[in-house]
């Protein structure tokens, strides 16, 4: 039996297409919703880098700071991470100079980096200086160089850039200490992140900044104070005082970094300053002339007692050597006092290369070098002394034992018609020259005695006890002051003291009127000394050798054997003319 399938009956077409609409839209916004949340990922993705990358660079920023680099090393390493994380082409970081308020060029990550140390740029000038003056950031996408803040710097090519980002350099007491700057040659839109991240990274650096000038300023103050205590060391130490002089003055130049530094005492006799020390190799600034009491800076400075700085002695009128100064790139000065028991016997002179205002920790520093100084001075006087005082025994003993030979030669050589006056008279002004020499070498500041003031001593007291009412006697001394150590000076006060008492009693026996001249001669390492008078001249073959004249003979004993010397007597010009020359 056949069965037949009922086929169901066909419904109208398009009854279900609503549902398939609404399938569809679903689907459509469900690819809407996945694009947007694939953006989202994408920019979270992004954001992610980004924030890595901002971690990357802070910690490698972080990094450098830590690793102790020198202040200038440092800050170049951080030009380059500011270039890298903003994708620039330049980063330029500038510091600010206190002391003479402006901001200078400490490293650059461009063309610019010879002009390191060179740009300088008044605090608040150019957009630089405007930065660090408001503490607020610049931002500058395109034409930097129209801004009106813009200050042109060719050197720095800053008309080539037309983006710039600048921010502070902040520390942690939130004083501004210098302006980092981003810049690029083509216009660029600078992200808040990026902004954010130089800002964050000026933050870091400022206070690493703080942090190591902090530790140079503690190591600075230390090396400082161990010169302080090495200078007082030398003080106690056996070196003399020249030596002692020197170390100060290149120990107090290389600590300060001073360009030159000098020591000049007081000579109260000419009431000039003369230099004693200086480390400085310029052969025009050592052989400068001496300078009177209250003349250019350092004169003023001992007159009135008390430190004296200037910033420029290349411009400040009354410096006494201005075309040195230029010469040796001589800027500032501070001149200090050197002083013992409230008297001022020198000063210390200091100069800098570049203009500089000294700082009252410096001026306390300096202060106690030059005390240091004074009192080095003051103990070589007193050590000096001290020894002549231990000495003198032995030297008054030698004298007595000279004196002693000059009478037992006066007593072989007496002329008959000698009276006791005159040999006596002979033997005072003998022992008078020697006792000259003493009373001079208690006077002097060093084992050294004047042959000057020896040449005028004598020719006063042979004036005074030889030449009567009826006579008188012109006396001269010329030529340089030349300094004898003691033991010398003595046979050159007892050899001037014959010749002028030979010229007294032969040259101008008769005469009424006449007069004696001593002229003084450095040769380099050997002393001439001419002693002439216009009396009677020599007579006609006259033998040195065979002259019985005991005065001419203790002179020829003396350079000959005393002071390894050579003797001549001559007429010369219608003069008669002695010449003693010896080694120094």
């Amino acid at each position: 039996m056949l069965k037949f399938r009922t086929i169901p009956k066909a419904e109208p077409r398009g009854e279900h297409l609503p549902e398939v609409a609404t399938i569809n839209g679903d689907t459509e916004q469900a690819g809407v919703r996945l694009e947007e949340a694939e953006r989202k990922l994408q920019e979270t993705l992004e954001q992610l880098e980004e924030r890595t990358r901002e971690a990357e660079a802070l910690r490698q920023v972080a990094e450098i700071i830590c690793s102790g680099l020198p202040l200038e090393e440092m800050l170049q390493k951080v030009a380059d991470i500011a270039v890298e994380t903003t994708a620039t082409e330049s980063c330029l970081i500038y510091l600010l100079d206190e002391e003479r308020d402006e901001l200078v060029l400490r490293a650059a990550r461009d063309e610019a980096k010879n002009l390191v140390r060179k740009v300088r740029l008044k605090f608040g000038e150019g957009i630089t200086g405007w930065v660090a003056r408001e503490r607020q950031p610049v931002v500058l996408p395109r034409n930097a160089f129209t801004d009106v803040r813009h200050k042109p710097i060719p050197e720095l090519q800053t008309d080539k850039y037309h983006s710039r980002l600048s921010v502070p350099l902040i520390d942690r007491e939130h004083q501004v200490i210098g302006v980092v700057n981003v810049r690029s040659r083509a216009p660029r839109q600078y992200s808040a992140s990026q902004i954010r991240l130089l800002e964050t990274i000026a933050k870091q650096v400022g206070s690493a900044i703080e942090t190591s000038l902090h530790v140079r300023s503690m190591e600075t103050r230390i090396t400082r104070l161990s010169t302080l205590s090495e200078v007082s060391k030398t003080i106690t130490s056996n070196l003399y005082l020249e030596e002692i002089l020197e170390l100060i003055v290149a120990m107090t130049a290389k600590t300060m970094n001073f360009k030159i530094c000098s020591i000049m005492l007081l000579d109260e006799n000419k009431g000039e300053l003369v230099i004693k020390a200086t480390q400085s190799q310029s052969k025009e600034y050592v052989k400068k002339p001496n300078l009177k009491m209250g003349e250019s800076i350092a004169g003023q400075a001992v007159v009135l007692g008390k430190p004296l700085a200037v910033l420029d002695v290349q411009k400040i009128e009354g410096y006494r050597y201005p075309d040195i100064a230029k010469k040796e790139g001589l800027r500032s000065l501070i001149c200090m006092p050197l002083k013992v028991k409230e008297k001022t016997i020198g000063v210390l002179n200091c100069y800098t290369d570049k203009p500089h205002t000294f700082t009252e920790e410096e001026v306390t520093l300096l202060s106690a070098l030059a005390n240091q100084a004074a009192i080095a001075i003051a103990n070589a006087k007193l050590m000096v002394r001290s020894a002549i005082v231990q000495e003198m025994h032995h030297r008054v003993k030698n004298n007595l034992q000279t004196i002693a030979s000059l009478l037992r030669l006066q007593i072989t050589y007496k002329k008959q018609d000698e009276s006791v006056a005159d040999v006596l008279n002979e033997s005072i002004n003998r022992i008078l020259s020697i006792a000259a020499v003493h009373e001079m070498l208690s006077r002097e500041d060093l084992d050294c005695v004047s042959v000057k003031k020896i040449g005028e001593s004598i020719l006063a007291a042979v004036k005074q006890s030889l030449v009567g009412p009826h006579m008188k006697i012109d006396t001269f001394v010329s030529g340089p002051d030349l300094m004898l150590p003691s033991h010398q000076a003595t046979s050159v006060s007892l050899i001037l003291n014959e010749l002028a008492q030979n010229a007294v009693e032969h040259g101008f026996e008769g005469l009424e009127h006449g007069s004696i001249r001593i002229d003084l001669t450095n040769k380099g390492e050997e002393v001439v000394i001419e002693v002439t008078n216009d009396g009677r001249p020599v007579p006609p073959g006259f033998d040195l050798k065979s002259n019985r004249n005991l005065g001419l003979r203790i002179v020829d004993n003396l350079v000959r054997d005393d002071l390894g010397g050579r003797f001549s007597l001559e007429n010369a010009g219608g003069l008669t003319k002695a010449t003693i020359a010896f080694p120094k």
